[in-house]
């Protein structure tokens, strides 16, 4: 409101328009319908306005626990009823958290925004994290990210980019590149997964495995990872994800699935499976008919405590160098993607938000591979093929 007061007060709005600019509300003097005024966030009681123009302003605050989605569906019903006399709303914002679901968040992931229906305009810094502390990086990022605000200190801003350690760096991601994808609570850093590959020494035909499946439908992506006994090394055996382009209709194929299962079973010497059940219990349990009800098992992981244990010794086996993978990209991107949710049971890895596209599907298969490969190990089921030295 002080901005728009200070506007109106250099521009001929009392002496031609007539306007009473006052502190809080600006109306007009003659008592003429029509108003400028802020509104608290409260969804029941703005029911039923009819605004010609609604200005949601610094919206990835407007969280759950401040009423902020509510209040946006409000006002944006409002405005609807209305849109054909000409009623509009504008949205400004700093780039979001994907941790916290707000309303820059939920326009941003909107199939209105991906159709062209509501238009969206975002400029970037093109700086990758790990970049942040190269000086000529940064001022190129911070350049681009301004743009034609030349009353920004670019000079000031790189210095206490470079400098400043009271701040994490995906802050200065959000707030000085506009970067929306950066988050401070990754569950696994790239470095540290990084570490732990090993591309010689590759899964072979008649290796002996676990294997973790996470399966979904149409939402989610469906995918299988496996684990070799011996070494701990993670592999991709199969994943299905939704196509940029797919119909609304999308299905992942089933029988494709069941025809990788199969051949799994048939390729290597498969110890232990967990497979997580929802949508995909019947083909758990013919799984179980057809390779052994001691070999496939449900890992239900919406279960806080046991799923809590299995991403602690996830996350340890690689911190400790004792787990391995090969470089899939599509096992990176997942395990990248994930994010830390605290719960009283411990650590859990879950999406940036319930509708992000960035999917973890894979990562959760990997977490269940290693938890089978600890179960098969510990009933004695690791057997290594030994040469047979014969002589004469």
């Amino acid at each position: 409101m002080d901005m728009i007061r200070g506007m109106l007060s250099e521009s001929p709005a009392e002496a031609v328009y007539g306007l009473d600019i006052g502190k809080m509300v600006i109306q007009f003097k003659s008592g003429k319908p029509g108003s400028i005024k802020p509104k608290a966030t409260a969804g029941r009681t703005n029911e039923g306005n009819r605004p010609s123009f609604c200005l949601m302003d610094e919206c990835h605050h407007w969280v759950g626990s401040t009423g902020g989605p509510e209040f946006f569906q409000t006002l944006k019903r409002n405005i609807e009823k209305t849109a054909k006399a000409g009623s509009r709303w504008v949205s400004t914002t700093n780039a979001y958290n994907p941790l916290e679901d707000s309303v820059a968040q939920i326009i941003h992931e909107s199939d209105m925004v991906a159709q062209g229906f509501w238009l969206y305009d975002c400029i970037e810094g093109s700086i990758a994290l790990d970049d942040i502390r190269d000086e000529a990086k940064v001022r190129a990022a911070l350049v681009e990210a301004y743009g034609d605000a030349s009353w920004a200190d670019v000079d000031g801003l790189t210095r206490t980019i470079l400098h400043d350690r009271t701040t994490p760096d995906s802050t200065y991601c959000r707030f000085y590149f506009n970067q929306i994808a950066e988050s401070s609570d990754g569950w696994m850093s790239k470095s540290e997964w990084d570490s732990c590959l090993e591309e010689e020494d590759p899964i072979m035909p008649g290796d002996q495995i676990a294997v973790g499946f996470d399966g979904s439908i149409r939402g989610d992506s469906t995918g299988l990872a496996g684990i070799r006994l011996r070494d701990a090394k993670l592999f991709v055996i199969g994943v299905w994800e939704r196509p940029k382009n797919a119909s609304p209709d999308w299905e992942v194929d089933v029988l494709e699935v069941e025809a990788r299962v199969a051949e799994t079973f048939l390729r290597y010497r498969v110890a232990w499976m967990y497979a997580d059940p929802p949508y995909w219990q019947e083909n758990i349990g013919r799984w179980a008919l057809a390779h052994g009800e001691d070999t496939v098992y449900e890992f239900w992981t919406n279960k806080p405590t046991r799923m809590a244990r299995a991403i602690e010794r996830f996350r340890t086996a690689a911190m400790m160098r004792d787990l391995r993978h090969d470089g899939d990209h599509r096992l990176t991107r997942h395990v990248l993607n994930a994010v830390a949710r605290e719960v009283p049971q411990g650590i859990l890895i879950k999406k940036d938000s319930p509708r992000s596209k960035r999917k973890i599907d894979l990562a959760v298969c990997a977490v269940l591979a290693l938890e089978a490969r600890a179960d098969a190990i510990s009933d004695g089921r690791m057997r290594i093929r030994r040469s047979r030295v014969v002589g004469w």
